[in-house]
């Protein structure tokens, strides 16, 4: 088996767990997720079967697109609902929908995040929610993350009482935290704030109509051939430049050969492509000026 199952995770599982209940259910060994989801977030989430586990970390690196809620007026120790209550600030004023919305252009573009303390992110070799569940609180890492779009969802002017909620979506780049954009709001706000509900709706292109729950994939595969399941792996690497090669050439880049870089060369990673299919994954050598290499080698039969 070989392709992208583009699967529509429920709350109350982990990634993981989505992956070790698809092994069993698809009989295969060869099962990878693109991006871990909290337990409690449902959405998309692609799962790389066979060969197209290959291009996981491509599919991880695309962009995303979520809903979310924000409630107002108390924060906790993991940015959610979830967690228990770190500080409280009951909303005493009437917060406008324009001054929120001042507040999403401003988290816009380049942002700088630290990641929260409740996530998997590594520090000296432990992750981050190790240190966490032991009440050790450590320095990390901050980072710079790209938003590309980040608006209100409903109709509303004015929102009032103790513990006001709206909704938002944001398209984002890789390595956003979307809990602690729940945070960074609030504090524009002079509130603590946590994310109250999250969905994710997007990833590399593929939606929830592209989606299938883990009943209907339970379903399917007892009565049909779950090949049938899968979709190219192509469509995980549509988001990346493309450069279509001839038989000769693909012969040698089936065999990862280094080749002279073509005048219309793109920065970043390049798709080689032939007769539809994508064989391999180029970018410039970082030593040798005017050469380009094979990053990832996906056919060579």
């Amino acid at each position: 088996m070989n392709g992208i199952l583009p699967l529509w995770k429920p709350r109350g599982m982990t990634s993981h767990d989505c992956v070790f209940k698809l092994r069993k259910l698809l009989r295969t060994k060869k099962v990878g997720h693109t991006g871990t989801l909290d337990p409690e977030v449902s959405g998309v989430l692609p799962i790389c079967i066979g060969r197209a586990t290959k291009i996981a970390e491509y599919i991880t690196a695309s962009g995303k697109s979520y809903e979310g809620e924000v409630t107002i007026g108390y924060s906790t120790t993991t940015e959610d609902k979830w967690g228990e209550k770190v500080e409280e600030k009951k909303v005493d004023r009437t917060i406008t929908r324009t001054e929120v919305e001042e507040i999403l252009q401003g988290l816009t573009g380049d942002i700088i995040q630290t990641p929260p303390m409740f996530s998997a992110v590594k520090v000296n070799g432990k992750r981050l929610y190790e240190y966490a569940r032991q009440g050790i609180e450590i320095d990390r890492p901050s980072r710079t993350v790209h938003i590309h779009r980040l608006e209100l969802l409903e109709e509303w002017n004015e929102l009032a009482g103790d513990h006001p909620s709206f909704t938002f979506e944001v398209v984002c780049g890789k390595g956003t935290y979307v809990r602690t954009l729940a945070v960074e709001i609030g504090n524009g706000l002079g509130y603590p704030a946590h994310m109250s509900a999250l969905t994710r709706t997007q990833s590399a292109g593929f939606r929830k109509e592209d989606c299938f729950t883990l009943e209907q994939i339970q379903e399917f595969v007892q009565n049909e051939d779950p090949q049938n399941l899968l979709l190219p792996l192509e469509l995980g690497l549509s988001h990346l430049p493309k450069m279509t090669i001839s038989d000769t050439l693909a012969e040698k880049v089936k065999n990862g050969a280094r080749l002279e870089e073509p005048e219309d060369w793109q920065d970043g990673s390049v798709v080689m492509e032939h007769k539809g299919k994508a064989i391999a994954i180029y970018q410039r050598h970082p030593d040798k000026p005017g050469i380009i290499k094979p990053v990832k080698v996906l056919f060579n039969d």
